[in-house]
């Protein structure tokens, strides 16, 4: 059953996929960590998906990370579309930030 509420408590909103797009399509490296609203609900999904579609229209150098947000591509079919996939979202945006990890030091 689908939570009560509007559709923007729960998913993006057509103004914001348009301001995300714009700025997707004018971009060669696209990092992605999280999905865009409740996507486990279809009515919910279209946001993501827009997102998702922009990045691959862009043919930008796209890397995405998180767990929901590989799971969202798989069941949608695309994530081969993508350059380079991570399952460790919150390790990605932790190196993203600064921080170090002892296998990488490791390895340089």
């Amino acid at each position: 059953m689908a939570p009560k509420g509007k559709l923007d408590d729960f998913d993006i909103n057509e103004e914001s996929i348009k301001i995300f797009e714009e700025k997707i399509l004018n971009s060669k490296t696209v990092l992605w960590n999280g999905p865009f609203g409740k996507f486990e609900e279809k009515e919910y999904s279209k946001g993501t998906r827009a997102i998702a579609d922009a990045i691959i229209k862009s043919n930008a150098f796209s890397v995405v990370g998180g767990g929901e947000t590989i799971e969202f591509l798989q069941k949608q079919g695309i994530i081969d579309k993508f350059s380079h996939v991570s399952t460790g979202g919150g390790a990605m945006l932790s190196y993203l930030a600064g921080d170090t990890f002892p296998g990488l030091d490791a390895l340089k």
